[in-house]
């Protein structure tokens, strides 16, 4: 099984995601092309610097010629409501606060005339993403970190989460770091994610509304529910994207899991303070059982295989009265939330109505907020919940080199034996589109590149 494990010793920003993705050795070109398709006018700057003494990549985005740094002559995490947008022209004096731990940089208060730029809404910002030329799981990875985003400042100012404009989130750059990482996520075909708890700084944040203690309040309601902690240095350490980002990756969290690294990365945040090195750092590799930890005497002997049974949760409803767009919507959704598997199945129904019952296979880490979406978007007034046992077989991937270019091809192991060959179905698409010959014919000589 390949996995990834985040060491955020020093918080996460989108910016710090990019530059550990690439500093892993991911493809630059993976996250050009997702910048390129999003149609702004949009380009990265990709460099090595130092921080701290650690060699690490930093990624800039440029908009045009110039350098794309969102709230510049804005108040810090600045979110308004429709309402307030549309009459929010006034003279005053503000002050030119500090940009966040990664980005911003102390001004001058100053006085002057001024209407407040208003930001991109959420359907804005999904119609942006949906429009652009990207594989569909990049899109949906992408919309949902958006709409966790819309959803925490929602509830912070008690509006309509369509009226939520966005404004540091809602810039060119921020978006390019949203698009770019999902694209990212997706190309390295993790298997399962993991994660360090999450250091968020200290001291205080300046927002639209006036002074914050670290996290700022969309921040630290994304950052509900995960291992959080303060420590070594008085900075906000946690952007908004980055809180989304890794909301969006769910990763399971705690100490660094058995593994085999293959690949260490370190993206670099702007900052650089003395004697604390501010990078995200990222590990990728084979998951390894044989590191567990040696059990107590009064511990029965137990060895673990990746195939051995696991429980997983199972969400089932059952609809006679829902739109199949609907329904298509939901296992999107769910899929994008973290679910193993949905299914679609038809049933017949009490007065031999057809109906459609809706199965949700999760880890038990994900069950509540799969509930909360299946009550949320469909027309059901409760639903079935029971934990299952699954086996899986060990999975690793090769990247084949075929005519038509490199294709990734997925390998299923039983007990060290090969038992199933499978390559991506992304890759072998897209090179059939682009050499436009049929995608069994790409995906037939994958197979036999692996082969060979």
């Amino acid at each position: 099984m390949r996995i990834a494990y985040l060491d955020c010793f020093a918080g996460i920003s989108g910016d710090m995601f990019l530059g550990a993705l690439l500093d892993a050795g991911l493809d630059p070109n993976i996250l050009h092309e997702a910048v390129a398709a999003l149609n702004l006018n949009a380009t990265l700057k990709i460099e090595k610097v130092d921080r701290s003494g650690i060699s690490s990549t930093k990624v800039h985005v440029y908009e045009g010629s110039s350098l794309a740094e969102s709230n510049t002559a804005e108040p810090t995490h600045r979110h308004e409501n429709e309402e307030v947008a549309q009459t929010h022209q006034q003279t005053h004096t503000h002050q030119h606060h500090p940009k966040t731990q990664h980005q911003h940089k102390t001004g001058q208060p100053h006085t002057h005339d001024h209407e407040h730029t208003h930001g991109r809404s959420l359907t804005v910002i999904r119609d942006l993403i949906t429009a652009a030329s990207l594989p569909l799981a990049v899109k949906q990875t992408a919309i949902h970190a958006f709409e966790l985003l819309g959803a925490s400042e929602a509830k912070i100012h008690n509006v309509p989460i369509e009226k939520i404009h966005f404004h540091e989130v809602g810039a060119v750059d921020a978006i390019v770091d949203i698009v770019a990482s999902s694209a990212g996520i997706h190309a390295l075909a993790i298997d399962k994610w993991f994660s360090s708890p999450i250091n968020v700084g200290g001291g205080m944040v300046d927002c639209a509304h006036g002074r914050f203690p670290v996290p700022a309040p969309a921040t630290a309601d994304l950052l509900r529910g995960l291992p959080t902690y303060s420590a070594h240095i008085e900075k906000e350490l946690v952007t908004p994207t980055g809180a989304a980002l890794i909301r969006a990756l769910a990763p399971t969290f705690g100490p660094q899991p058995g593994m085999r690294v293959e690949h260490i990365g370190y993206g670099a945040g702007t900052r650089n303070p003395k004697n604390f090195p501010n990078v995200l750092r990222l590990s990728i590799g084979e998951a390894d059982n044989s590191t567990h930890s040696i059990p107590s005497p009064t511990e029965l002997p137990h060895t673990h295989h990746d195939h051995d049974s696991q429980t997983v949760t199972v969400l089932e409803a059952a609809l006679d009265d829902l739109s199949p767009q609907i329904l298509a919507y939901v296992s999107e959704i769910a899929l994008a939330q973290g679910a193993l598997d949905v299914m679609l199945t038809p049933v017949i129904m009490k007065k031999g109505r057809p109906g459609t019952l809706l199965t949700i296979l999760c880890n038990p880490s994900d069950s509540l907020a799969l509930q909360q979406l299946i009550l949320r978007e469909t027309s059901t007034l409760g639903l079935r919940i029971r934990q299952d046992t699954r086996v899986c077989v060990d999975r690793h991937h090769a990247t084949v080199t075929t005519p038509y270019g490199d294709i990734r091809v997925k390998i299923g192991t039983l007990n060290g034996e090969q038992c199933n060959i499978a390559p991506e179905f992304e890759d072998c698409r897209t090179a059939a589109t682009k050499h436009n010959v049929p995608l069994k014919l790409v995906q037939q000589t994958a197979i036999a590149a692996y082969l060979k």
